[in-house]
């Protein structure tokens, strides 16, 4: 029986990696061959620059086209959501004090809060991806939002025939909607708010591999042409300095584009997304307040809080303190929601419509002060036409302060708009341009180099 066995490699024999770096070492330590590592390195930097640029913009840019077509589209139908809640309660609570006399306007306005709530809360779905907070809250919300109309419909029905059980429904289907669906609502606009700052973020972040590989490569461009000069007096190799020239122009154009973006969309969120938060804050309180109004008439003082008051007028109290500040007249505090968005309105177009509205509002207590004392006077009758008869009512004035928080809110859209359209336009284009011109400054270098290598031919 024969063995065969393989023999090791003899003692001495070289790998083709090592004799490879051999060959390379060689031929750098001639002129020729020095060239060609210096032109192959020049390549190789401006086409790193190029894409490291086009890599880093593409990341901005898509950040910033979320930022308008998602994110900030989708913080406003979130805001939407709470408002056709809010709206929809308010009006099932206005209308149930109607009694038999709840008009149609009435009902269709609940109905339409209701199929609105519902249409966003579909397309709500269709955007959740990638988000458990806001996947959560919108299960929360698909399942609540039908017990909470069974309810409403059930003190309707109870209301009608005149059994007060149907006021004990109403409470119920209140105290739903205040901690189970406008929570949720709220929650998941703070997630969609979180995402607009995500977005908002990485569109302004500083693009500094970008920036950093742009001075390394024309650093090493510019090296390469004072060695070039020494060594052969020439002021100007015409390849390296194509090379230089494109390296610069995407240097610039990535300073000057992504600064204009930043700028842009700095002014989008100052501007534009911080006053559209707060209106909508603006917004809720003055719902919540309306809200609690109509159910101080209904629950007729069997809700008590902690201290034994009201416990719907110290919520309306709460609500008017947060949406205009302490007190019943004057300026709004300048912490509260139409102080801020006072100050944050940058023209006289943004400020007008918070301005009338917070007239509405101080006319809105006023009225209330009056409808108290009637109900308060036991002239329940006279406190119910100060609350939702059709003029002169508190009702009245706070449809008001929603039409001018509209307002406001169409102009601060707007403002956003143009802003963040500006910063993403600033970078369109970047990312293919930075590519092409690193490809020609590539070529630009190679070309530089072999004009030099054919003079030892």
């Amino acid at each position: 029986m024969s063995t065969s066995s393989v023999s090791p490699p003899a003692a001495g024999r070289r790998t083709a990696w090592a004799e490879g770096l051999d060959e390379l070492r060689a031929a750098a330590t001639t002129e020729p061959g020095r060239l060609r590592v210096i032109g192959a390195v020049l390549a190789l930097l401006v086409v790193l620059f190029g894409a490291v640029t086009a890599w880093q913009v593409a990341d901005r840019a898509a950040a910033a086209e979320d930022v308008v077509e998602h994110s900030q589209p989708l913080t406003a139908d979130a805001a939407s959501l709470y408002r056709s809640l809010a709206d929809a309660d308010t009006t099932a609570a206005a209308g149930f004090l109607a009694g038999g006399e709840e008009g149609r306007a009435t009902r269709d306005r609940y109905a339409a809060d209701i199929r609105t709530a519902s249409a966003l809360l579909v397309k709500a779905s269709a955007n959740s991806a990638g988000s458990d907070g806001a996947g959560a809250q919108i299960a929360k919300l698909n399942g609540g939002l039908p017990r909470y109309t069974g309810l409403v419909e059930t003190a309707r029905a109870n209301n009608r025939q005149g059994l007060p059980l149907g006021g004990a429904y109403l409470r119920y289907a209140h105290e739903q909607m205040r901690t189970e669906l406008l929570p949720a609502a709220r929650a998941l606009y703070d997630a969609e708010t979180d995402r607009l700052a995500g977005d908002y973020a990485t569109a302004k972040a500083r693009p500094w591999w970008a920036l950093a590989a742009g001075v390394v490569a024309l650093g090493a461009l510019g090296w390469a042409q004072r060695r070039h000069y020494r060594r052969t007096n020439r002021v100007f190799n015409r390849g390296l300095l194509a090379a230089t020239a494109a390296s610069l122009v995407v240097l610039g154009w990535l300073v000057a584009g992504h600064t204009v973006a930043r700028e842009e969309l700095t002014g989008s969120y100052e501007h534009g997304a911080r006053s559209l938060r707060v209106l909508n804050e603006a917004r809720i309180a003055a719902l919540r307040a309306r809200g609690d109004e109509n159910l101080t008439l209904v629950a007729r003082g069997a809700v008590l809080t902690d201290g034994r008051q009201d416990f719907y007028e110290a919520g309306f109290r709460a609500g008017m303190t947060e949406l205009a500040g302490a007190g019943d007249h004057g300026a709004a505090a300048a912490r509260s929601r139409l102080g801020a968005a006072l100050e944050l309105a940058d023209d006289e177009a943004g400020r007008r419509p918070v301005r009338a509205a917070l007239t509405q509002v101080r006319q809105w207590q006023a009225r209330h002060a009056q409808a108290r004392a009637a109900d308060e006077g036991g002239d329940y009758d006279g406190a119910l036409a100060k609350v939702i008869g059709a003029e002169g009512s508190t009702g009245e004035s706070f449809d008001r302060v929603a039409a001018g928080l509209e307002r406001a809110l169409v102009h601060e859209q707007a403002e956003f708009r143009s802003a963040a359209d500006g910063g993403r336009a600033a970078l369109r284009g970047l990312p293919v341009g930075a590519g092409v011109l690193a490809g020609l400054g590539a070529l630009g270098a190679v070309l530089g180099i072999g004009r030099r290598l054919a003079e030892y031919r």
